[in-house]
């Protein structure tokens, strides 16, 4: 029963027909009364152990029991339809709060057999219809629990059936006020690796919605790229130590292919090059090309060199050698840690059988990089084959990695006394080369922000600190999820339709309570799998400014809207 139930029954109450004792001519008054109940006090609270309301009874019996209770005498003229129809309404308002607290009780140890099996049957029985399956096995650390999204973060966990540990700085009287008693408290400061141990221990997801309580650029820092930086690794060591004990390497580690650390490691690795011409048209515009790969004093392993030549191109290729018992199939794709000036690459993966590189397939996908260091994430669903008819990459039959430079498709970088750079040369500094962990699911998920309701002031140094933070969460090899809500509005969820979108282009806010259910819904949901996206409240965009996508959103369990919605976005951005 809701309100709108409540109010219309009250107004039909109000619409019946007026019934009036019209007196007859045989008629008297009768002293009989109705026995009626004292109504609850001011604010419609009632006692806990209140009896059931007895029948209304047509003549009052002089027993000691009813001489106790107050009696009050009332016609039917006396009996207001608009407050039964009040009574109603506050009735249903004390089961629904009953209700709501059904996942706080399912959490709660009980001292007697009784308690802990009407506990064990609302757990496990289908009295909550909001209950997720896998939830009861399923741990979730909240990082600022005790924010304005985080504790709407908490309470819907609670609600579906997940374990939740809550990560705060204090546990004060004011805090604890904010969660609920069967919530693990942890005190813990994102900023101190050392206090993290106990805080994800036990845990399978993460959900961080911490953020700095002020603009200062040190506060920054701490919360929202160093705190994600501790808590990511945390959890990275938590599970390789669980790895460990089951004679092991944890699943969410990256697989290292290749680490330029010293001059040894550049052993095995091949310097080419080539022309994309036939010979006769190559020499008629050859201008010659070089290149090299070496490990110079100051420790570092460079790829450098020039092509002059139309249609050249330099290459560094090698076979790769992997671990026993390990193959790229158990993986998702390449991170790479280079630095350099600002050049784009080629990166080409060959595969088929090893003993037979004739029948090789080659696979090519382009990759950016910027002036300085930088890690560059790349899907193996980002491959593409260089003859059309061939089958998509089985990341099973890769055998070799080749990074190759070519000078078409070059933009020309600013050097640092503001001249341009020749785009036909090239520096490269590797760092490693690792391999990405799969996954089905989300480990970690991230709620940013888009700048919108910031000081303008100070919204450079905002969004420069979140997004330092989500990028060292994608190197990191967890399965991400990158929320980037608009400004926070204190309004009840699902009421509105929302946008998800990518390329900071949004422009309205959102409520906490739609944040928190999208952070909770990410946690399952395949198609939120290391994407970033910006989300926020319907509204008609400019023209030529159009969004990726509009969905209708219900606070339903059974309205996915999370999937549609994040299945035209683009990962690893």
């Amino acid at each position: 029963m809701s309100a709108a139930t409540a109010t219309s029954f009250s107004n039909s109450l109000n619409s019946t027909p007026n019934c009036r004792l019209s007196p007859t001519p045989n008629w008297q008054p009768s002293r009989r009364s109705f026995l009626v109940p004292r109504a609850a006090g001011k604010g419609g609270k009632k006692p806990k152990n209140r009896k059931p309301i007895p029948p209304l009874s047509t003549e009052t019996e002089s027993t000691p029991a009813t001489q106790q209770q107050q009696q009050v005498s009332l016609s039917l003229e006396d009996v207001n339809p608009v407050g039964l129809g009040r009574k109603s309404r506050q009735i249903f308002d004390e089961v629904w709060r009953k209700f709501s607290g059904l996942g706080q009780i399912s959490r709660t140890t009980r001292a007697d057999d009784e308690d802990t099996l009407d506990a064990l049957l609302i757990r496990e029985g289908p009295m909550c219809e909001f209950a997720i399956p896998g939830a009861q096995n399923t741990t979730v650390l909240v990082v600022g629990a005790t924010s304005r999204i985080g504790r709407l973060v908490v309470r819907k966990l609670m609600l579906r059936g997940y374990t939740v540990k809550a990560l705060v700085r204090k546990a004060d009287q004011e805090v604890l006020d904010l969660l609920p008693r069967s919530v693990e408290i942890v005190i813990g400061d994102v900023g101190e690796p050392s206090t993290l141990r106990a805080a994800v221990e036990g845990c399978n997801k993460i959900i961080y919605c911490a953020t700095a309580r002020s603009t200062i650029t040190g506060d920054l820092f701490r919360v929202d790229y160093q705190g994600v930086c501790n808590v990511t690794k945390a959890f990275q060591d938590y599970n390789n130590k669980l790895a460990q004990l089951r004679a092991g390497k944890s699943s969410k580690s990256k697989l290292l292919l290749a680490k330029f650390r010293s001059a040894d490691s550049l052993t095995g690795w091949e310097v080419r090059q080539g022309t994309y011409f036939q010979d006769v048209i190559a020499t008629k515009y050859d201008a010659g090309m070089d290149a090299k790969f070496e490990y110079t004093e100051t420790g570092e392993a460079v790829f450098s060199g020039y092509v002059f030549t139309r249609g050249g191109y330099v290459e560094l290729t090698k076979k790769i050698s992997l671990p026993l018992g390990y193959t790229l199939d158990r993986y998702e794709g390449l991170v790479l840690s280079v630095g350099g000036n600002g050049r784009s690459y080629v990166l080409i993966l060959e595969a088929g059988p090893s003993a037979d590189t004739a029948q090789s397939i080659i696979y090519f996908a382009r990759i950016n990089t910027k002036v300085g260091f930088c890690r560059v994430r790349v899907p193996f669903s980002s491959f593409r084959p260089v003859k059309p008819d061939n089958p998509p990459l089985d990341p099973f039959l890769v055998h070799t990695l080749t990074i190759r430079f070519e000078p078409r498709r070059q933009r020309p970088a600013q050097g640092p006394a503001g001249m341009q750079d020749d785009p036909r040369s090239f520096k490269l500094t590797l760092e490693f080369i690792k391999a990405l962990p799969t996954g089905q699911e989300t480990d970690f998920v991230l709620v940013s922000c888009t700048g919108l309701g910031v000081e303008p002031s100070r919204r450079e140094q905002v969004l420069k600190a979140k997004r330092a933070g989500e990028d060292s969460l994608r190197r990191s090899g967890l399965g991400y999820t990158i929320v980037r809500p608009g400004p926070l509005k204190e309004e009840p969820g699902g009421q509105r339709a929302l946008i998800f979108d990518q390329g900071n282009r949004i422009s309205q806010g959102i409520s906490c309570a739609d944040v928190a259910d999208i952070c909770v819904k990410a946690l399952h949901d395949s198609t939120a799998r290391n994407k970033s996206f910006d989300v926020c409240y319907e509204y008609v965009a400019e023209q030529g400014k159009e969004l990726y996508e509009l969905v209708a959103h219900l606070p339903d369990k059974a309205n996915n809207y999370l999937t549609p919605a994040l299945s035209v976005l683009e990962k690893n951005t």
